[in-house]
């Protein structure tokens, strides 16, 4: 069994996600999965990603971790909640994208 991450950055991308996923289901009515299962399910993710503590954004990670139905409501997640994230939580934002553009994977 892979070993659980727990390192600053995970703890950040956790933090970063459970936002996310809150100002999402704080405005929709029917989702596909429920807020704790989802919450649950990319929490998880996040602890025992491949890279830890060397992974960059999800978006440029050449593994797709999640099942289908989960990312594709992962992507409805992110693509609602990602413009409002700015207002919401600057510092966890600018931390994030920082992190997108100055690091990349190494399969």
């Amino acid at each position: 069994m892979r070993q659980k991450n727990s390192g600053p950055i995970i703890l950040e991308e956790i933090r970063l996600m459970e936002v996310m996923i809150k100002v999402y289901y704080h405005q929709q009515d029917d989702p596909l999965i429920p807020e704790d299962r989802m919450l649950t399910y990319a929490r998880t993710r996040l602890e025992f990603c491949q890279f830890g503590e060397q992974k960059t954004t999800c978006q440029k990670c050449p593994v797709h971790c999640y099942q289908p139905k989960y990312r594709e409501q992962m992507k409805k997640i992110m693509r609602y909640s990602g413009p409002r994230m700015l207002f919401k939580h600057p510092i966890i934002t600018f931390k994030h994208a920082y992190r997108g553009l100055t690091r990349s994977v190494k399969e």
